[in-house]
């Protein structure tokens, strides 16, 4: 139980300008004292000596609502003083039933939930993993973009004048950025056809520079995943995508506790799913990590296609009498805890 190994608990409820800090006492889930601090540096250290007053350290515990959020500065912060945090997500007792709604009270909320649970989440390492974040980050939103401007340059040819539409609507799709970015604006006497030329040039230069851009991100990533985890690329069905977002789910030895706890993450763990006249099964988990689960699900059917090793035991799975689905849900599980495996044991401190 926490309350055998900390006597205080400090919830913080973070905002963008500001932190609110209360100190809850861990056996009485009394609370104590709380206190607002700005979003600075200067305003950390200020936190930092305000807890010191109230609490003592080694026996207490800092529980940030959104410790990858408006939370992350504070507990950077914490991090580099060796303070125990818990990442308080997902919070489930409602706020007091009169109404009553604070930013002090909604940290003494998240104290006495932290107390209540039995298994706690620590916060995300930063460093080279943080790195590979932003990046996917940047390349998800780059590539949303160019899909964006892919859909308008295949409309725009949709409606463009019939012969120029009869030039163009052949053309594989790298063909026909590179014929829009060539066209000639000077050459069209017609309005219509000069404004359409005009739009699909654009449109095509956009697609053109947001491409480079996600190749460009996706070869910074490949730096960063060689130092945190380098067998990790020689798996196969495992690109640079998908072991950057393995790693930014994982994070660091220790965080998620054993195979079943990263399988729960990766909504890959078996949930029962008997009821009445139904006979004993299994489904997947809906939770977790959802883009963990679409790099998992991704790696599996590339494995399926390439990986002989692969291809052999979803055939024996499907031999044991399971249907193709079920065998495809028991390999997700085998390969997540192999992943898991990888990961604790091939990586190097970031």
């Amino acid at each position: 139980m926490l309350t055998d190994l900390i006597d205080h608990v400090l919830g913080v409820d973070p905002d963008r300008d500001r932190i609110t800090v209360a100190v809850v006492a861990a056996r009485t889930q009394g609370a104590i004292a709380s206190n607002d601090f700005p979003t600075t540096p200067r305003g950390y250290r200020a936190a930092l000596h305000w807890a010191d007053e109230h609490t003592e350290r080694g026996r207490r515990v800092w529980a940030i609502e959104g410790a990858g959020g408006y939370g992350a500065g504070l507990a950077a912060t914490l991090a580099a003083q060796n303070e125990r945090v818990i990442e308080f997500d997902h919070p489930t007792a409602r706020p007091s039933k009169d109404g009553a709604k604070t930013d002090a009270l909604d940290a003494i909320r998240a104290t006495r939930e932290t107390l209540g649970r039995t298994s706690w989440a620590a916060p995300r390492s930063r460093g080279a993993r943080e790195g590979l974040r932003t990046l996917i980050t940047a390349r998800d939103s780059a590539k949303i973009a160019r899909v964006s401007a892919i859909n308008v340059l295949k409309a725009l040819i949709v409606t463009c004048p019939v012969k120029l539409r009869e030039e163009l609507r052949r053309l594989s799709l790298g063909q026909l950025v590179t014929r829009c970015q060539r066209l000639r604006l000077d050459t069209a006497t017609d309005p219509e056809l000069a404004a359409t030329k005009l739009s699909l040039r654009s449109t095509a230069t956009r697609i053109h520079h947001l491409t480079v851009e996600c190749r460009d991100l996706e070869k910074a990533m490949e730096p960063l995943v060689d130092a945190l985890c380098p067998r990790l690329l020689t798996e196969p069905g495992v690109g640079v995508l998908v072991a950057a977002q393995l790693l930014v789910s994982w994070s660091h030895p220790g965080r998620c506790r054993s195979e079943a706890a990263f399988a729960r993450l990766a909504g890959v763990a078996p949930l029962p799913a008997t009821s009445g006249q139904t006979q004993t099964r299994h489904r997947l988990s809906r939770g977790g990590d959802r883009q963990l689960n679409r790099v998992i699900h991704t790696a599996v059917l590339t494995r399926v296609k390439t990986d002989a090793q692969t291809r052999e035991y979803l055939a024996r799975r499907i031999a044991q009498g399971k249907t193709k689905r079920e065998a495809m849900r028991c390999l997700k599980q085998y390969y997540s805890r192999h992943l898991f495996r990888l990961l604790e044991s091939a990586s190097v401190p970031s």
